[in-house]
């Protein structure tokens, strides 16, 4: 019999996510079909997952959006299931789920749940870097907001993302970038400075903003939402619309859905993948939809999830 393995990031949250790890080990203790471990530093989830993927029926990351992109990476194209166990700061990939798991759900549920089929993007770029994402990409300020929100020390859960928002603001200014879109209608393209370029699988980012309202995790595509070149003090009026998802109706923004989408920039910027962040990218990125590629697991007695069952 395969295992349940369940890989717990105390460090998510700022650290508040340890407080579950020992209630998760005693509870697994009683069950000999469910393995428990640790991951001690940025990456190691991955390795772990790497580890188990043999003997696992599905992996359960206990922790945050970055917890489980690592896992994703792992369990991309596999039999084996990504469950999670949501206890980050924001925990944005499970809010365009309808998985059933809460903080507080008994974890024997994970050992009987369904699986589902949803999409994932990839990264790629002309160096050989590529890479899965769970719930959205962005290049700019959003991947500046990620790296911001990695720096803070004492600025804890969604006011983090807030915090990181006006530290970034000071000084920024938007980059130029070539974007060629790969719509289902056809081919967009432009060529111009952009205030944000996101794309999202998932609907949420930085745990209120609605980057991608219209996303769905199991269509086959992208949502992509540019705001094009504004002043900065504009942009105060636009963070409630992006609260709210209302921004794809402005004139300033295009928002659509595609199939892959490829940016050119001219001098290095930030990229953040479910809040991982990733420095000094430029020249050419092509970020596309990769349909029904990783297998997801929701609550057995749940009678619909939302997705695609298999």
């Amino acid at each position: 019999m395969k295992n349940t393995t369940f890989i717990i990031n105390p460090a998510a949250d700022r650290g508040r996510s340890a407080r579950y790890a020992s209630r998760i080990r005693n509870v697994l203790g009683r069950h000999p079909q469910a393995v428990a471990c640790k991951s001690e530093y940025a990456g190691h989830a991955f390795s772990l997952a790497r580890e188990s993927l043999e003997r696992s029926r599905a992996v359960i990351a206990c922790g945050g959006d970055g917890t489980a992109h690592e896992i994703a990476n792992v369990l991309a194209f596999s039999d084996v299931s990504l469950g999670i166990l949501p206890v980050g700061s924001a925990n944005d990939f499970v809010k365009s789920l309808d998985h059933g798991f809460g903080r507080d759900c008994p974890l024997e549920a994970y050992f009987s749940g369904r699986t589902v089929l949803v999409d994932l993007g990839s990264v790629s770029t002309g160096s050989g870097f590529k890479r899965y994402f769970l719930n959205s990409c962005g290049v700019g300020l959003t991947g500046r907001i990620a790296r911001k929100v990695r720096q803070s020390k004492w600025v804890r859960g969604e006011l983090m993302y807030m915090h990181a928002l006006l530290s970034v603001l000071l000084g920024y200014n938007s980059p130029k970038m070539h974007i060629k879109l790969d719509t289902p209608e056809g081919t967009i393209e432009l060529d111009e400075k952009v205030f944000a370029f996101s794309v999202g699988n998932g609907r949420i980012e930085g745990g209120k903003f609605h980057i991608a309202p219209e996303a769905k995790i199991d269509d086959g595509l992208l949502d992509v939402c540019i705001l094009k070149d504004i002043p900065r003090a504009r942009f105060f009026g636009f963070v409630l619309k992006y609260m709210k998802g209302e921004q794809i109706h402005d004139s300033r923004v295009l928002y659509t859905k595609a199939h892959a989408v490829e940016i050119e920039i001219r001098n290095p910027e930030v990229m953040h993948l479910d809040g991982e962040v990733f420095d000094n990218v430029n020249g050419k990125v092509r970020i596309e939809s990769v349909p029904s590629s990783i297998n997801v697991l929701c609550r057995a007695e749940e009678e619909h999830c939302g997705q695609k069952q298999r």
